[in-house]
């Protein structure tokens, strides 16, 4: 049996709550949005603690509708480690499905796309294999912020 190309493991659970975002309108690259993190979740089987406030999800509105994400935050862990996550990616739905996400409707993830990649960097040695890790995330849009599983690539 070979092994595949490309194999994961889900790695944790991130969630997040943003303030009020920041809409400039009519820029060069389009119109921006910028999602300042109020606090959040992270759960998984090797590490579990908050994301920290001042995180935020920079995102631009592409010609074609879809929304390219720049997000950027910090992972408190429940043993007092420092992490830096910083993602990139994709969101594309439906202007009928944003518009009821931001009503404050539960809509499938299925009904959209919303996948990201996730690099980490941190100087505790106990989380040092995050280093090296590189990881996938399926988000799901939340009405006052996101929820994304995380799968590190094996």
């Amino acid at each position: 049996m070979s092994t595949p190309l490309l194999a994961s493991a889900h790695l944790m659970t991130l969630a997040a709550q943003f303030d009020e975002p920041q809409v400039i309108e009519g820029g060069p690259q389009g119109t921006r949005r910028i999602l300042y993190m109020m606090g959040g979740t992270v759960a998984g089987a090797k590490l579990n603690g908050a994301i920290l406030p001042r995180g935020a999800d920079w995102v631009t509105t592409r010609a074609d509708g879809a929304f390219q994400l720049d997000i950027r935050l910090t992972v408190r862990t429940d043993d007092d480690a420092l992490i830096y996550v910083n993602s990139s990616g994709l969101f594309d739905v439906r202007p009928e499905l944003r518009e009821r996400i931001r009503k404050g409707e539960i809509v499938s993830s299925s009904e959209y796309y919303f996948r990201t990649t996730l690099s980490f960097e941190t100087g505790a040695a106990r989380y040092s294999w995050l280093n090296k890790t590189l990881a996938v995330g399926v988000g799901t849009r939340t009405p006052n912020g996101m929820s994304t599983e995380v799968f590190a690539l094996t």
